[in-house]
């Protein structure tokens, strides 16, 4: 007897506020900003032929968060 999954897939609408709107750019920012310095941090080590794991990735965001820019 063969097996048979069911797929299903719900879509969502989303209408936020102004100032919901306002944060979510912000917050898509940041993570995005984030993101590019990790992923720079991880090729530079990467042309050094060395590896960025997850603990170092994660100081990194910790230190990140301390400087001004970041804060």
């Amino acid at each position: 007897m063969k097996t048979t999954h069911v797929k299903r897939a719900f879509k969502y609408r989303f209408y936020p506020t102004d100032a919901q709107a306002a944060e979510l750019s912000r917050t898509f920012g940041c993570v995005r900003k984030v993101y590019n310095l990790a992923l720079a941090a991880r090729t530079e080590a990467w042309t050094r032929q060395e590896r960025v794991n997850y603990n170092q990735t994660s100081a990194m965001l910790t230190a990140w968060k301390k400087t001004e820019e970041l804060a």
